[in-house]
């Protein structure tokens, strides 16, 4: 594992940048300086070349190579024949020139209009370098230094402005790991560290969340399991003390605490089948109106003693590609969730609308209904409005959360609408069948 540490990387890597433009600028200053500077040249003569090719039928072309002469320390001898010795006025400044400097030279013959050809050679004078590379170089070891203590200074700051943050960042993701959710991240400098503490407050307060939900999650079918345990544990002691005294109300009572306890298990595996993405769906097309009213009537005979009256009305009736168990479960965790909050009107309302390629399932019930700081959380596992949690007539508290992963599974849409005192209607959408 490299345990090199981010900042002393970056210090290493911003160094040895430093060192290899170093490198580069001694080359281009000093091994390669008389290269190019000859390479310049040739460029240039051949330039002075073509200029003088479009230029010599020009009258004026003695003064234009002088000036070529003057401007581009290119000398121009000119001789009528190739190999004879030019001019002697720019003979002599040839041999000043060439006395002193090196000289890149090529010959060219020129035919002037009127017949006559001219034999021109072009001289481009190459000036000693070494008492130029000689200070170049005592340069370079003075700006070799500057720059290698500015590159050190530069990369400490700089490591340490991009380190920090990233260690700070690590130090709080540690106590993070350690439980505490509560630890908060402070990203500076740089975009993307800010975005990272950003995400990873997100992520700390998401999962204190979910510690909170998981604590209270336990907490609730403790005290869900707690009830009809004792109830349980209470009718079979006195029956097993008065054997001859058995009623069915006690049986019963046994009977209907069992049956919760096991709702309440399975609701807790559908659950974690569900988040887990354990339990697969079985589409095929069904009829959802028939399944939605054959629920509705066999809830309605289940609560009739308790008072309760469910309506459903549709127009005609609906196919859609679903898994039908699970849609019948989604539907059914609602329904049971408006027996628990309907209140004393003890009425609920199922309707069916079609909206353009979607049917939606509508279940009103009209209890004291939902305030809009708990509204986008009921469909958690097991929230409540108060911190006292109450047994449910029916079902365990975790219906809605089932609802809420079934319909997302179907790619499905889903909501609640409501007003304090008035009620409130749960509602999910499919695709109809085509």
């Amino acid at each position: 594992m490299n345990k090199l540490r981010l900042k002393w990387k970056i210090f290493l890597f911003l160094l040895v940048f430093c060192g290899l433009l170093l490198v580069v600028l001694w080359l281009f200053q000093t091994v390669l300086l008389n290269d190019m500077y000859k390479f310049i040249r040739t460029r240039e003569l051949n330039r002075v070349i073509a200029t003088v090719e479009r230029e010599i039928n020009n009258p004026d072309i003695m003064a234009i190579l002088r000036n070529i002469q003057y401007e581009n320390d290119v000398m121009v001898a000119i001789s009528q024949r190739f190999g004879t010795p030019p001019w002697p006025v720019l003979e002599e400044r040839v041999r000043r020139g060439l006395g002193i400097f090196d000289a890149i030279s090529e010959t060219r013959e020129f035919t002037l209009e009127n017949g006559q050809t001219l034999y021109l050679t072009f001289y481009a004078l190459i000036a000693p370098v070494n008492a130029t590379v000689t200070t170049l170089r005592m340069q370079l070891y003075i700006v070799t230094g500057v720059m290698l203590t500015l590159a050190v200074l530069l990369a400490i700051i700089i490591a340490s402005r991009v380190s920090k943050p990233i260690e700070d960042i690590s130090r709080s993701a540690q106590t993070l790991a350690a439980g505490d959710y509560n630890t908060r991240f402070s990203g500076e400098g740089f975009y993307e560290i800010i975005a990272l503490s950003e995400t990873l407050n997100t992520t700390a307060t998401e999962l204190g969340r979910v510690e909170d939900l998981r604590r209270e999650l336990l907490a609730n079918v403790s005290h869900d399991l707690r009830t009809p345990l004792s109830l349980i544990y209470s009718y079979a002691e006195m029956m097993n003390d008065f054997p001859g005294e058995i009623t069915r109300e006690q049986t019963k009572t046994i009977m209907d605490e069992t049956l919760r306890l096991s709702t309440l298990v399975n609701d807790v595996l559908d659950v974690s089948k569900l988040e887990s993405e354990m339990d697969q769906l079985s589409i095929k097309r069904f009829n959802l109106t028939k399944s939605v009213s054959d629920t509705a009537l066999r809830v309605g005979t289940l609560l009739k003693n308790d008072g309760f009256e469910i309506l459903f009305t549709s127009d005609s009736d609906i196919y859609v590609d679903a898994d039908e168990a699970k849609i019948d479960r989604a539907f059914y965790n609602m329904l049971t969730n408006a027996a628990n909050y309907s209140g004393h009107s003890r009425m609920i309302i199922i309707t069916q609308a079609v909206k353009g390629s979607m049917v939606r399932i509508s279940v009103t019930d009209y209890g004291e209904g939902i305030s809009k700081e708990d509204m986008p959380h009921i469909w958690d596992r097991y929230y409540k409005s108060s911190k006292n949690h109450k047994r449910a007539v029916t079902g365990t508290g975790l219906g809605l959360s089932i609802v809420k992963k079934i319909i997302e599974l179907h790619q499905g849409n889903y909501g609640v609408g409501s007003d304090i005192g008035k009620g409130s209607t749960f509602w999910f959408e499919l695709r109809i069948a085509s």
